[in-house]
């Protein structure tokens, strides 16, 4: 099968099988196996850099395998191998706490990804977390966040959550239709999102997203209006928005390049998912949020902050926990073996389980924080200056000129360079603009 070689266009009429979402920089393919041993080991036995830390704990279990879902999750796995699994994490963490690049540093932001994270029970999450601060205090956290499928909720498990100190709750809501929920392979409907939701405000976290998806199988204009004012009516703290996309390892993917038709209604367009997010920042915007990067809407920017995606994009440390996690340590970006047998073999081993790394050179790192700082909708020259000593306008005058040339800058000055509303709207895909040549024509994944 053959992998797009870059984020694919999405000027054209349909949606393609292939990467749209820029996660990073330089792509995964340039990352090696190799690197782990020349590399990221290296790194992880020097000092620490002078960056912030973070935590990742990939959780990927789930009680169904959404149609659109890219991520390493299972299903089938029973309480014996879920608990496995999570003692296989805590040792992983262990071992990351004796290297030199670890030891002593304190954290400041943690996140539970997915998979569901929700879907472990109440004495699997205590048991986690009793494992895990005990090999570094999570007091010092500015920031836990912690991902959550409504179906999964209880009261009693958001109490718990919650006393792990989780400050920031995040609602794979996805959409309120129940037919649309059902057509995408989604586990829960919508009587179970108000229930969550009403638990988690009487227990009051700090800070509740919502994550949506704009352009899901079966997505009409009425059922996603809908969709966004039954949002609007619970008044999260955050919303996130993602544009429906359709990398390779999905089952729509799937079934569109066998052309086994298991799916007789398509994915939106990418005008009509940009149509229909830019209503939905337009109907945020008049109830009072302000939009705050390319995905997502805010209540209230002095208090609602999303620690994890500002530090991580510039350029903190972060140890990737769990099957196929990705990591950043003293310069060096690492992932971790992608399938259940080898992660857990290399940690019963004794040994942090990588599978490939990839250091970046300096003009590679800045790159990749201002492609990803481009997210949020404006970047400030003086940070570039300041840390790189580059004048980003004239180190890349030609890819910002190409963006105002096509009406994607609304502002461009020594002080703030700011997208224009459709830039940031399709913002993953000008990103290549600013890649090394090297990197243009390569498998991004």
């Amino acid at each position: 099968m053959v992998e797009s070689a870059r984020p694919i266009s999405v000027s054209g009429a349909e949606t393609e099988v292939g990467s749209y979402f820029v996660a990073n920089y330089p792509p995964f393919s340039v990352w090696t196996s190799d690197a782990v041993s020349e590399m990221a080991l290296p790194a992880l036995s020097l000092p620490p850099a002078d960056v912030p830390l973070g935590l990742y704990l990939h959780i990927p279990f789930c009680r169904k395998r959404c149609h659109f879902c890219y991520f390493r999750v299972y299903t089938d796995k029973n309480a014996n191998e879920v608990q496995a699994y999570l003692d296989t994490l805590a040792r992983e963490w262990e071992l990351y706490g004796n290297q030199p690049a670890i030891a002593d540093r304190p954290l400041d932001f943690i996140y539970f990804g997915g998979g569901t994270p929700s879907f472990l029970s109440v004495r699997q999450l205590q048991s986690l977390v009793d494992r895990l601060s005990a090999v570094r205090s999570w007091e010092t956290a500015s920031e836990i966040t912690f991902e959550c499928e409504p179906g999964t909720l209880t009261e009693p498990k958001l109490r718990a959550i919650r006393e792990m100190g989780v400050t920031r709750l995040s609602l794979g809501v996805e959409h309120f239709d129940d037919d649309v929920l059902e057509l995408n392979g989604r586990a829960h409907r919508s009587p179970e999102i108000f229930r969550a939701y009403d638990y988690a405000r009487s227990i009051d976290f700090p800070q509740i997203n919502i994550d949506l998806i704009a352009g899901l199988l079966g997505e009409r204009n009425e059922t996603w209006q809908k969709t966004v004012q039954q949002t609007l009516a619970l008044e999260p703290d955050s919303v996130t928005i993602y544009q429906m996309e359709l990398p390779f390892n999905t089952t729509i993917s799937g079934d569109l390049l066998k052309g086994a038709g298991q799916f007789d209604q398509a994915v939106a367009p990418w005008a009509t998912k940009r149509h229909w997010v830019t209503e939905a920042f337009t109907t945020l915007e008049r109830a009072g949020y302000t939009v705050g990067s390319a995905y997502t809407a805010v209540k209230d920017p002095a208090r609602t902050t999303f620690v994890y995606r500002d530090r991580l994009w510039q350029g903190a440390d972060m140890a990737g926990l769990g099957v196929a996690s990705f990591g950043h340590i003293n310069g060096v970006h690492m992932q971790n073996l992608d399938s259940w047998t080898a992660y857990e073999s290399e940690v019963k081993a004794g040994h942090i389980p990588l599978n490939r790394a990839y250091r970046p050179t300096n003009e590679e790192r800045l790159i990749r924080e201002l492609v990803l700082q481009l997210k949020l909708g404006s970047i400030s020259p003086a940070y570039f200056r300041e840390k790189y000593q580059v004048d980003v306008l004239s180190h890349f005058a030609g890819p910002f000129a190409s963006l105002d040339h096509d009406g994607y800058l609304a502002e461009s000055s020594p002080k703030l360079v700011r997208l224009s509303r459709d830039g940031l709207l399709r913002v993953d895909s000008l990103l290549p603009r600013f890649f090394l040549p090297a990197h243009a024509d390569i498998r991004y994944t």
